[in-house]
């Protein structure tokens, strides 16, 4: 009797598995289908970029963004101080600064300068009110001008893709 027993358990146990391997097996199957489907080639369109004025948040005029494609400008706002009194002679009136480089340490934010001099630029390091000493390579009164100096940049530099704006508070 306990023999009969453990034959229809075992036949039992068996047959339910069966099942649910047949289940494990159709699942695959859609899950395989799925994937094949989502590793497809997919094709989007993008509008074009066209050149448009918008309103600058941070003053009270317009400028114009460039059309090329490119990723937008990243603009910030500090007060600072230059480490040179000549760089500030030269350029405490200007509002816009081209940044290339941000370091925690002046010796290595004059050391990337001394790099950048032999590239055509003429750097200068100002000391930023978070403690960051910035390389800039340019400074303008106009953002217009700047912003156009950013891609600028960019474009002909791509190893300076992350090149930005500072605006003097």
């Amino acid at each position: 009797m306990k023999k009969i027993m453990v034959a229809v358990l075992a036949l039992g146990v068996l047959s339910s598995g069966c099942k649910v391997f047949e289940k494990l097996k159709k699942d695959d199957k859609q899950t395989t289908d799925t994937m094949q489907e989502d590793t497809q080639a997919k094709v989007f369109s993008v509008p074009a970029t066209t050149s448009e004025v918008r309103e600058n948040p941070t003053s009270d005029r317009m400028y114009e963004e460039p059309e090329e494609t490119e990723k937008p400008v990243r603009v910030q706002s500090e007060t600072f101080t230059f480490a040179q009194k000549e760089d500030q002679i030269k350029n405490e009136s200007s509002t816009y600064f081209v940044i290339i480089g941000s370091f925690s340490s002046n010796e290595n934010a004059n050391r990337y300068k001394q790099e950048l001099i032999p590239q055509g630029f003429n750097p200068i390091v100002l000391h930023s009110e978070t403690g960051y000493y910035r390389v800039c390579v340019n400074s303008y009164n106009e953002e217009l001008e700047a912003r156009k100096r950013v891609h600028q940049i960019r474009n002909n530099y791509p190893k300076y893709a992350d090149t930005w704006l500072l605006i003097k508070k």
